[in-house]
């Protein structure tokens, strides 16, 4: 089963909130398989401050509209301003187009975003 998932890109706005969908996004991008905060934001998170690639990214128009997605990420930016990163839990069928009933489970910088949900990988488990 596939863990879909939409990127979008927004700036930081004074009066704008991370934790609230904003209204004006600038690209977005389509996840889909492994769109979990452990997986697809975690390799957001370390793009960012690592500048690693990202792959299995599909640019969509500014309109496009899943069904079945699971997630929904933001990365917000503005010149001179630190990234945030928003993710939120996408509630099950039906989706509304504008997104009322979604949950925001993260708001924070990307090292935030991994000392969250990076998983332990170590000898211990």
């Amino acid at each position: 089963m596939s863990t879909r998932a939409q990127v979008r890109f927004a700036t930081r706005e004074e009066g704008v909130s991370f934790s609230e969908h904003p209204e004006v996004i600038h690209a977005q991008f389509y996840k889909h398989h492994d769109g979990y905060p452990e997986g697809l934001g975690v390799d957001i998170a370390e793009s960012l401050l690592n500048y690693q690639k990202i792959t299995n990214w599909e640019i969509e128009s500014l309109d496009a509209y899943h069904s079945d997605l699971e997630y929904i990420y933001y990365v917000w930016q503005a010149p001179g301003k630190s990234t945030w990163i928003s993710i939120f839990e996408v509630r099950p069928w039906p989706v509304r187009p504008n997104h009322e009933e979604d949950k925001c489970i993260f708001v924070g910088e990307p090292s935030n975003l991994i000392d969250k949900y990076k998983l332990n990988t170590n000898a211990y488990g």
